[in-house]
């Protein structure tokens, strides 16, 4: 793809700060900047993020929305059908270790756009987002009714 093309679609697809410089001095936007780098998104970009995904706003075809819908991991909470994404790093700027879960939930022709972080104080050896996505399985019957 190359580091041009990655940062022309990142920059379309409106995609957090849509810095893919990588960590300085190093040369690895392409293949680093969204591990613990300068590619940086919110909760909030997240959920726009998908919000455009599955309204198939993005600036691809339809057929690359469909494959990007599909590929996504699927879950079940209760009745709910899940998809969604983990992310984890191990220590942010201000020391602390985050975890994350990021997708959709659809159930009776309902749908619900979510983004679950949850900030540790501690760092901690295991990943935080497949804690993450737990606890948001667990909880999501009870969080929507």
């Amino acid at each position: 793809m190359g580091e041009d093309r990655f940062a022309g679609y990142v920059s379309k697809f409106g995609y957090g700060n849509a810095d893919v410089s990588g960590t300085a001095g190093k040369k690895d936007g392409l293949t680093n900047s969204w591990v613990d780098s300068s590619l940086e998104i919110s909760p909030v970009e997240q959920t726009a993020f998908l919000c455009r995904l599955l309204a198939g706003k993005m600036p691809v075809s339809a057929k690359a929305h469909e494959m990007t819908r599909a590929i996504i991991p699927s879950f079940k909470a209760g009745d709910w059908t899940v998809q969604g994404k983990t992310g984890s790093t191990a220590l942010d700027k201000n020391m602390r270790s985050l975890g994350w879960f990021v997708g959709w939930a659809e159930k009776d022709g309902r749908r619900i756009i979510f983004a679950r972080l949850v900030v540790d104080g501690t760092r901690g050896d295991k990943p935080k987002g497949l804690a993450t996505r737990a606890a948001f399985l667990k909880d999501l019957p009870h969080l929507v009714k």
